[in-house]
């Protein structure tokens, strides 16, 4: 995961998930809807283990 994905992560964490598929940002949306912390920290999650997988 890349330095500008993990600031996109935590500045708009939707947006940082756009292309894992439409599940996904519906999740991450929700959580960040719920609360800024839980929506960041989903989507630090979702794209660090993106990048392992590689």
């Amino acid at each position: 995961m890349g330095c500008g994905r993990a600031i996109l992560c935590i500045v708009f964490p939707p947006l940082a998930v756009v292309d894992r598929g439409c599940g996904t940002v519906l999740i991450v949306f929700l959580l960040t809807l719920a609360g800024w912390v839980p929506g960041a920290i989903a989507a630090l999650i979702l794209n660090y283990m993106a990048a392992n997988k590689r």
